[in-house]
């Protein structure tokens, strides 16, 4: 029989469930409808890396490890170089010029993204967090370009900073990862800044992440198949 093609990697399905046995459990109802996952701090202590492993070595399955990493440049790099043995494909930290530098330096062949603006930040809770003034688009935007020319293979940022970001002249041939994508119908949950999935991809986002509109559906695998149908042809 001709080996089954893989699932579009333009979607990422985040595995937001609380260790690797629900994990594995939702991974094996998706199948072969999704070929990216993305892994995050909320089952690091669950067996998130076991997971991560498990899926990418005897899966095929590629995975995103969603760290958000942000530390001291000396930690960050021995963090990343740690990392880097798994084989993993992307990884995220946090934005800062001097991070991004860091684990440019300990990375192997795994894609750096640089976290912008967290998707769930509004401006408010920039000025709680005593960030500069200014409108929070051109604040990601600046983020996003600064993140680019430290030497981020990428960026997370929201689909509503997508198409800004991709006319960056620092963008060129880097990779835009958007969370914050919701299917028409679904509720946006806790995040602010969001789009449908054909939207974010049609704004120049290269990979979609979406999890609950997934996960909680009745039928995983038809969700997400239902997703990709929607999407602009590559």
């Amino acid at each position: 029989m001709p080996a089954t093609q893989p699932a579009d990697d333009r979607l990422i399905v985040a595995l937001d469930v609380a260790n690797l046995i629900q994990g594995m459990a939702l991974t094996k109802r998706l199948g072969d409808a999704v070929s990216f996952y993305k892994i995050g701090l909320g089952m690091l202590t669950g067996g998130g890396l076991a997971l991560a492993n498990e899926l990418k070595h005897d899966h095929g399955k590629r995975i995103f490890l969603d760290m958000k990493l942000f530390d001291i440049g000396a930690t960050v790099e021995a963090a990343v170089r740690g990392l880097a043995q798994f084989d993993l494909d992307f990884l995220t930290i946090h934005g800062d010029p001097q991070v991004v530098r860091a684990a440019a330096q300990a990375k192997g062949n795994m894609k750096i993204l640089a976290v912008t603006i967290l998707t769930s930040l509004d401006r408010a809770d920039l000025d709680a967090n005593l960030i500069k003034p200014g409108d929070i688009h051109d604040i990601t935007l600046e983020r996003a370009a600064r993140a680019f020319e430290a030497g981020a293979d990428g960026v997370i940022a929201s689909p509503q900073e997508a198409a800004m970001i991709r006319a960056l002249p620092q963008a060129k041939g880097r990779l835009i990862v958007t969370p914050g994508v919701r299917p028409v119908g679904t509720a946006s949950g806790d995040q602010k800044r969001i789009a449908t999935p054909a939207q974010a991809i049609a704004d120049g986002a290269d990979h979609i992440v979406v999890g609950r509109p997934i996960w909680q559906a009745a039928d995983p695998a038809a969700a997400a198949r239902a997703i990709l149908a929607g999407l602009p042809p590559h």
